[in-house]
């Protein structure tokens, strides 16, 4: 069994996730075919986005008070523009099943590598003046009103932009995977995550997550 997370109640908020550790280092494993093949310009898949699903992301993330706009706009939509341009990014063998998964079902996902969290994890809306650095130049990004994946340091993992502390490695060999749904796409989260885990599974073993109710 994986991680537990705290989930505050949230009206629209629908999660999935789940854990993968790979056998090797993150370095050493390759691309699933399958993979490679999702992320090709006129690629089949088993769920596809629209603009409806856009909408209904962004309008998830505006329910804290996040404007989800230009360089702040939800990731799966980044990856989405790219594809267009025939100019997708490829990263390492985890983020680019994740990536291809993000672009087809067009809910954003995060990935983190699991052993850099520190402590209790929870997913709620960040308090105004949450701020985090999102790259290796030391951007960073408010985060005010953003529903988040949260340690015991601050923001981890979120729909626009995950932090750099805890993003892939090389070395990597554990990796967390937040689904961020909608309750207003009706089973698009349960589709987009069970197809997530059976490409995941060829990367390495894959464990449950528990999503518990937050208190207090």
């Amino acid at each position: 069994m994986g991680p537990s997370i705290a989930v505050a109640p949230h009206p629209l908020l629908e999660v999935g996730a789940f854990v993968t550790r790979f056998g090797r280092p993150l370095v050493e494993i390759a691309v699933p075919a399958d993979v490679l093949a999702a992320l090709e310009p006129q690629a089949a898949a088993p769920i596809c986005s629209s603009d409806t699903v856009r909408g209904e992301v962004r309008s998830l993330l505006r329910h804290g008070g996040f404007k989800p706009a230009g360089r702040s706009k939800p990731a799966a939509e980044y990856l989405y523009a790219a594809h267009q341009e025939n100019a997708f990014p490829r990263i390492n063998a985890a983020v680019d099943t994740c990536n291809a998964v993000s672009l087809h079902s067009g809910l954003p996902i995060s990935l983190v590598d699991l052993d850099k969290l520190d402590g209790a994890l929870t997913i709620g809306v960040a308090a105004a003046g949450t701020t985090y650095v999102f790259n290796p130049s030391g951007q960073v990004i408010d985060a005010s009103g953003l529903v988040c994946l949260c340690d015991a340091q601050g923001p981890s993992g979120t729909p626009v932009k995950d932090a750099q502390r805890t993003k892939t490695h090389d070395g990597t060999r554990a990796v967390l995977a937040i689904v961020w749904g909608t309750r207003s796409l009706p089973g698009r989260t349960a589709k987009a995550t069970a197809w997530y885990r059976q490409l995941s599974a060829q990367l390495g073993e894959l464990e449950d997550v528990e999503l518990a109710r937050a208190t207090g």
